[in-house]
């Protein structure tokens, strides 16, 4: 999966990005700081089942802090968004195009109101990220409504001629670089019930609708409230999810959770990215102990998710992306050929069955799928078994 950090200019989207990844990247307080879109990878949280069994796993990939297994994840950090960008203004066509393949966003927004609409600093308190939101939903409409608009006139009446079970195939078609496949168009039609026999008719108002709905459903969003810290942030957190309550709202300071974790890194304090507290390691000097007190005083004891960078990224992967987390383990042996105990955990979609999972070990693996093996019961499971949240299973092949 891909997740996109989005936004307009200047919010601390890239040290959103630089705390969940500790890349080295540019960060600076200017419009278009970053260009070309940053990669790097990013972890999600989930309780590992190695202390089940009583032993210590050995991650291939990712790594395991006090039995909490963190996963790694693909994250994208783009040019920074301007009003009219879907028309080209800024690096609006090549933020957009950037943005196509990533499966849901997190949209950074300024929450202590320090930034104007055009990505500049301003006064703390002086603009309303509520316009943000707004401005961004705005764009991202109108970049997908541009996308059918080039060639909706000749597209509705060819669909008119087709029976209806085609019409969301040829939609999805033409959606196809934006990752939209045909059962989801048809779900967009199912909610907004628009007349499928004769989609020359609809009004510009009803194909504005429909690209909205194709748009909220294949790139489901969450809000970062960066800075929630500093002046009316707290305040402005909480206007924020009331005026949008089909988002979720995470108050956000990636410069404390950056600070932590290259503290952590340097060996100066036990953090673990996503808790409400930390310890020192060593004695440091007095500004050093001052800098982290504050982060502990005005942020990890302020919020209930801590600097709130690990929990956007969980709600990303869990909640808006619904994935799950399966562990391949055998029934009488947790280590791998190497004698590396659990060294893997891979993310699937809610709703992956057994042979799924086996697919996404090995083509060869699910093409030779006898059964799954309960790791923690022994018991044997079909290829049609759906898995659940931290599942421990081995795959028994011909």
């Amino acid at each position: 999966m891909l997740i996109g950090i989005i936004g307009k200019a200047n919010v601390g989207k890239s040290t959103f990005f630089k705390a969940a990844t500790l890349a080295e990247i540019l960060i600076a307080n200017y419009p278009f700081a970053t260009i070309k879109p940053n990669h790097g990878v990013a972890y999600v949280k989930v309780p590992c089942i190695d202390s089940e069994f009583k032993v210590q796993c050995m991650p291939r990939t990712g790594f395991c802090i006090n039995h909490i297994r963190f996963v790694p994840v693909d994250l994208m950090d783009v040019a920074g968004l301007v009003p009219g960008a879907s028309e080209g203004k800024g690096l609006g066509n090549q933020f957009l195009s950037d943005l196509s393949q990533a499966d849901c966003f997190i949209q950074v927004v300024d929450a202590s109101g320090g930034t104007t609409i055009e990505g500049k600093p301003a006064e703390p308190g002086s603009h309303d990220p509520i316009e943000d939101v707004r401005f961004l939903e705005h764009e991202l409409d109108l970049w997908y409504l541009g996308i059918l608009k080039k060639v909706w006139r000749v597209f509705a009446r060819t669909l008119s001629t087709v029976k209806d079970a085609q019409f969301a195939r040829e939609v999805a078609k033409q959606f196809s670089g934006l990752k939209i496949d045909e059962d989801l168009v048809k779900r967009v039609l199912l909610k907004i019930k628009l007349n499928v026999d004769k989609p020359d008719t609809w009004s510009d108002a009803e194909l504005e609708m429909f690209a909205r709905e194709i748009r909220i459903m294949s790139k489901p969003m969450i809000i970062a409230a960066n800075k929630s810290d500093i002046a009316q942030g707290k305040e402005n957190c909480v206007r924020l999810a009331k005026e949008f309550p089909a988002y979720s709202v995470v108050p956000c300071s990636a410069d404390s959770e950056l600070a932590l974790r290259q503290a952590a890194k340097a060996g100066m304090i036990d953090y673990v990215p996503g808790e409400c507290d930390f310890k020192l390691k060593k004695e440091l000097g007095a500004k050093q102990i001052e800098a982290l007190e504050s982060i502990r005083k005005n942020v990890l004891m302020q919020f209930p998710e801590g600097t709130g960078v690990q929990a956007v990224l969980n709600h990303a992967v869990f909640d808006l992306l619904k994935y799950i987390a399966i562990f391949p383990a055998g029934a009488h042996k947790l280590a791998d050929s190497k004698g590396n105990i659990l060294p893997d955990c891979f993310l699937l979609p809610s709703g992956s069955s057994a042979l799924d999972f086996a697919f996404s070990l090995h083509s060869d693996i699910g093409k030779n799928f006898v059964k799954a093996i309960d790791a923690r019961t022994g018991q044997a499971r079909s290829k049609d078994y759906i898995l659940k949240n931290r599942d421990a299973l081995e795959i028994a092949t011909r």
